[in-house]
């Protein structure tokens, strides 16, 4: 026994006390309670009285459960915490046990409490016993029932339960677990709901009750729950004979369950069925007029709660649906990269989020990864996403660089009419070179997992939700570098996988951060553990999550490549050329000569728009040998070779060559074909 206690507390050395023989033999069980380990030993006819076995019980309170309603849980609970802070040194109570065969059952038990010298508390030594003949005709039954109804009544209670009933299953959980159906000695219920002119059985009795056939049944059949339906008005069964006779098809399955009567009631909403509701009785037979004015009270009370339900499921469908139909239907392959995405209803309500994931394949090996979150949770907020989802690829896919994308995205949602705003996360990856240029809109950091499983949080710098960054002018969004080496993993996640109520960010990202490191290698194993990590803990918001993972096999030959157009008249390319110029050179090793090289680049670029037409494409690579080098090849259309010039003490221009001849190790001019190459090289650190 000591083996299952946990810490460094120890049992009483005359643990478990001994009943006395007399107790046995007056079918009275005995229990010994240490209060300080938690364990409590239950002799064999005190299991008897829960009707539990040895083996279904571990010397813990918590295993009687099973055995006892959660009111009477409860009440008994209260009563033991008084007896302990009071200072009694005694208690007893009556109460209820739900048996293996579902009855219930009366029991008595009564506690001795041992103390300290100081008055603590620390052992309750005690007997059960069957009290169901003793209180049957006694005025301790009396007085607890009428306490009982004084308390509450069956109708309230159960509509107080069924008003937190969001859907069908929730409705059919209430009812099934409600103590009041207890209360009023019924064995079981069935439930069916109308659905085309017909009866589908959506809650069955006890398990090996349900009669094959009637999971579907026509409203002209010869059923108790047809009748009903038929007729609007309740069907009190009183006796087995009854329900031969009335329903010869039905009796016949049901016959072997020891039913003895039964009460179907129509659901009735807004003056029309919508379904019919059957308890099952054992050891009763007929049905007093209070009786059957409480269960026709019961079963406007559960029609009311089915029909909110029904509504609910069928506008929570609807949105869930529109927003299904805006998500990306397929997520397109991607040479170089491995993908998972999962999006997860929170259904509260009729709730329904504007999350959103999506992958956007771009040229030169490139791809980018969009995750975001439309304020709001309605169909509007789903709306707003399939419309944000939509301009966010378009800017993407025109070639604008990740801040230009947000920018934009921040101009049309604010010109959209619309109050919500968006936080968004975009990430444009470089599969060659493993460079990801991060742009964060409100958004939260994302997270990369190494290839040995250890996990790091990307902070980085943001701008304001899309939307609200527009409307107060601050267009301006950071850019943030990592380079993502093959085989790690980037996660893109919105605030619903991180956010728990009671904590804050910090500590959802702790939460998700060991968990992704603990988590499978399978990415899409991953992300359903993830999921269902926001499932185990109640997670009341929606998730999106997006897994990226850059492939070993597409690491760079012998080093990283980049590559960009250039248009005449375009400064935002020219802006992203030179951004991703400094990106590259800071990811690849080369952060002390980063200055030289991206204004030797904008020289060489500059020249080309300058004297050439048709623009110029940007290559930027690392060159693997005895040497690293870095070189910059800007190509253009034009044949005429640019030639070396000083520009004088008051020119203006001629000084672009001279520069990059003074800041690069070596460069030249090469002939193209139809045009020509400038370059320039820069020796920098071996990684």
């Amino acid at each position: 026994m000591d083996d299952r206690v946990a810490g460094a507390l120890s049992l009483p050395e005359d643990w478990p006390a001994h009943p006395d023989l007399s107790l046995a033999l007056n079918r009275m069980g005995s229990f010994d309670w240490d209060l300080d380990t938690g364990l409590m030993h239950m002799d064999r006819t005190a299991l008897d009285v829960f009707d539990l076995t040895p083996d279904e019980y571990d010397d813990r309170p918590a295993s009687l459960a099973p055995r006892v309603p959660t009111d009477e849980a409860q009440r008994l609970d209260g009563l033991v915490s008084h007896a302990l802070k009071s200072g009694r040194t005694n208690y007893g109570a009556y109460f209820r046990i739900q048996r293996r065969d579902g009855t219930l059952r009366w029991t008595h038990t009564q506690g001795f409490v041992r103390r300290d010298g100081t008055g603590r508390p620390r052992r309750i030594i005690g007997i059960v016993r069957d009290a169901t003949q003793e209180l049957a005709d006694s005025t301790a039954r009396r007085e607890l029932d009428e306490e009982r109804r004084q308390r509450t009544s069956l109708v309230e209670g159960t509509t107080a339960a069924l008003a937190h009933a969001r859907t069908v299953k929730d409705v059919i959980a209430v009812l099934k677990n409600s103590q009041g159906l207890a209360h009023l000695g019924a064995t079981s219920l069935v439930m069916g709901l109308l659905e085309s002119g017909r009866i589908h059985l959506v809650a069955d009795g006890p398990e090996g009750a349900y009669v094959p056939g009637t999971r579907y049944t026509r409203v002209d059949e010869q059923y108790p729950m047809s009748e009903v339906v038929r007729t609007l008005s309740p069907r009190f069964i009183e006796s087995a004979e009854d329900f031969a006779a009335s329903y010869p098809i039905l009796w016949p399955n049901i016959s072997h369950l020891g039913i003895t009567s039964a009460a179907y009631m129509p659901l009735i909403a807004q003056a029309r069925p919508i379904g019919a509701l059957g308890l099952l009785y054992r050891d009763k037979g007929g049905f007093t007029a209070d009786e059957r004015n409480l269960l026709m009270a019961l079963g406007t009370s559960i029609a009311q709660s089915l029909q909110r339900a029904m509504l609910y499921e069928q506008e929570h469908d609807l949105a869930e649906g529109l927003q299904q139909a805006m998500l990306p239907r397929r997520i397109p392959s991607v040479p170089g990269a491995q993908v998972a995405v999962r999006y997860r209803s929170a259904r509260l309500g009729r709730d329904i989020g504007g999350d959103w994931y999506d992958l956007i394949p771009l040229p030169g090996g490139r791809v980018g990864a969009v995750i975001g979150d439309v304020q709001g949770h309605d169909t509007h907020a789903a709306a707003v996403m399939g419309q944000l989802r939509i301009v966010l690829r378009a800017y993407a896919a025109e070639g604008h660089s990740p801040a230009t994308v947000m920018a934009r995205a921040s101009v049309f949602l604010h010109e959209l009419d619309t109050d919500r705003f968006a936080t968004c996360t975009y990430a444009e990856v470089d599969l060659t070179t493993g460079v990801v240029q991060v742009v964060r809109a409100g958004h939260v950091d994302p997270v990369v997992r190494d290839v040995d499983g250890s996990c790091r949080r990307v902070v980085s710098e943001g701008g304001l939700p899309l939307g609200l960054s527009a409307e107060f002018g601050r267009l301006e969004y950071p850019v943030s570098t990592v380079e993502l080496d093959p085989g790690q993993t980037m996660i893109l996640f919105t605030d619903g996988l991180v956010e728990l109520p009671g904590s804050d960010l910090d500590e959802g990202m702790q939460r998700l951060t060991s968990l992704v490191a603990n988590g499978p290698q399978d990415l899409q194993k991953l992300a359903d553990q993830l999921c269902d990590a926001v499932d185990g803990r109640g997670g009341q918001d929606d998730v999106a999550v997006l897994l990226l993972r850059r492939r070993a096999a597409h690491a760079p030959q012998p080093g990283g490549r980049l590559q960009q157009h250039v248009a005449q008249n375009d400064p935002e390319a020219l802006s992203s050329s030179r951004h991703m110029i400094r990106a590259a050179v800071r990811a690849w090793g080369a952060k002390d000569r980063a200055d030289e090289i991206e204004l030797a680049a904008d020289e060489l670029i500059t020249n080309a728009l300058m004297h050439t037409d048709g623009g110029a494409v940007v290559t930027i690579r690392v060159l693997a040998g005895t040497e690293r080098r870095l070189r910059v090849d800007v190509e253009d259309r034009s044949s005429a070779l640019p030639r070396r010039r000083d520009a004088g003490e008051d020119g203006v221009s001629g000084r672009g060559l001279m520069l990059v001849d003074r800041l690069a190790d070596v460069w030249g001019v090469e002939s193209r074909g139809s045009g020509k190459c400038v370059w320039c090289e820069f020796l920098i650190p071996t990684r």
